[in-house]
């Protein structure tokens, strides 16, 4: 039921930023990174909300734990995704937001830095003294050789620990920590079935796997923390807020913003580093929301992200829909037919991220759709793969007509030089 709600939902964004040809409109530059600066406020206003009743909900898994609040905080925490993932077109040209998002986004992650974790996953790693540090179990830690006391699990404690030794893997905090804490790990490689952590591991009366008292902190800390970083961004793109105000400060420094963000985050970021490497690979572990089995609709909703940034709409969580002056106003007004283009292929990117979050409700979920042999699931995310790579040719094209200069695009060695991925 969880699913199918989430994907009507993800159904009518899809449909919300759908391309309709209407006729071309005036606008200038400083009037679309406006509007664009306000979407971005209201998009980050709608993750923080979100966040905040993640939030709640974590408050009441933690003071009755039972089947339902357990799987309330999971909902909770998946209505949370939906928003700040169609943020993410934010990133890569807003410097702001390419510093802040390590704290919320970062993965994938060392889950042995937090918690126990099944003895396949193994007690050391060559790559991190961390990899099985389970905070949550040990209430003494040494870092760098540093001793830490970690007797109470608090938000400031977690934020010291975030890529802890220099290691990225050691993500301890943001979306993916909080997602590994309501699901645990993910077993099941290829085959069907998410995350199965029993709602027990925070029942302190019938305690599963120990410590649920610690493990509540834990959860409770990195929920927090979600919400104040959060709120950061939504102030940064306020009217006054430094992100808008550096994107106001050169229209076309404003410009080139928006379009790194749509390409990096179309080509190098969506198309290769999570969708073809794990593809490449056939490897469960290289999904994004890999605890929750949520993939398909991170990925729908990136999609839907990249869309809004070029039309300047966005259907808020409230079902108010924003619309105003934007980048295709100004691509339009200079080439008709290459705004068609670029329109036509975000449409044709949406209708095939659609299907295949589609077929993970109705078949088979993300990870399964990757594995090895399945030809059928492979050609289904290989399809807006394709469609990704060819609505950043356009994209790159819309560079070259508004005379933006070089504009430098995330790449991947997964599309680039796949054969470097093996070695």
């Amino acid at each position: 039921m969880l699913r199918r709600t989430l994907s009507t939902i993800s159904s009518a964004l899809a449909a919300s930023v759908a391309f309709v040809a209407l006729p071309a409109l005036a606008a200038e530059p400083t009037e679309v990174l406006k509007h664009y600066a306000a979407v971005g406020h209201a998009k980050f206003e709608d993750a923080l909300s979100t966040a905040k009743a993640l939030d709640k909900a974590v408050d009441a898994l933690i003071a009755k734990p039972s089947e339902e609040t357990l799987k309330a905080a999971r909902q909770a925490w998946l209505a949370a995704r939906t928003p700040y993932l169609q943020t993410e077109v934010y990133r890569f040209g807003n410097p702001i937001v390419d510093d802040w998002e390590g704290k919320v986004n970062a993965w994938p992650l060392d889950e042995g830095l937090i918690d126990y974790v099944d003895a396949a996953y193994g007690t050391e790693s060559d790559a991190n003294a961390f990899y099985t540090a389970n905070v949550i179990a040990n209430p003494k830690l040494k870092i760098n050789g540093e001793d830490i006391n970690a007797s109470k699990i608090t938000p400031e404690l977690i934020r010291s620990l975030h890529t802890a030794g220099e290691v990225e893997a050691n993500v301890s905090t943001g979306y993916h920590a909080i997602e590994f804490l309501l699901w645990g790990q993910d077993l099941n490689g290829t085959g069907p079935g998410a995350g199965n952590r029993p709602f027990t591991d925070y029942d302190k009366a019938n305690c599963t796997h120990g410590n649920c008292d610690r493990r509540g902190d834990y959860l409770k800390s990195a929920t927090t923390l979600l919400v104040q970083d959060l709120q950061e961004m939504v102030e940064a793109w306020a009217a006054t807020g430094e992100a808008t105000k550096a994107v106001l400060a050169d229209p076309k420094a404003g410009l080139s913003a928006i379009l790194t963000g749509m390409g990096s985050l179309s080509y190098g970021e969506l198309a290769g580093e999570r969708m073809k490497l794990g593809l490449l690979l056939h490897d469960p572990e290289e999904e994004q929301d890999c605890f929750s089995d949520n993939t398909h609709n991170s990925h729908l909703n990136d999609a839907i992200g990249i869309a809004s940034a070029y039309r300047g709409t966005y259907t808020r969580t409230d079902g108010t829909k924003l619309a105003g002056p934007s980048l295709s106003d100004l691509v339009k007004a200079k080439d008709a037919a290459l705004d068609t283009e670029l329109n036509a292929k975000l449409d044709k990117t949406l209708a095939d991220m659609q299907i295949m979050a589609e077929r993970a409700q109705k078949v088979e979920a993300y990870d399964q759709m990757i594995a090895e042999g399945n030809k059928d699931g492979n050609a289904i995310v290989q399809a807006p793969i394709d469609d990704l790579i060819a609505q950043t040719k356009s994209i790159e094209r819309v560079i070259a007509a508004l005379d933006l200069g070089q504009v430098k695009l995330q790449g991947s060695a997964s599309l680039d030089n796949p054969n470097a991925v093996f070695k």
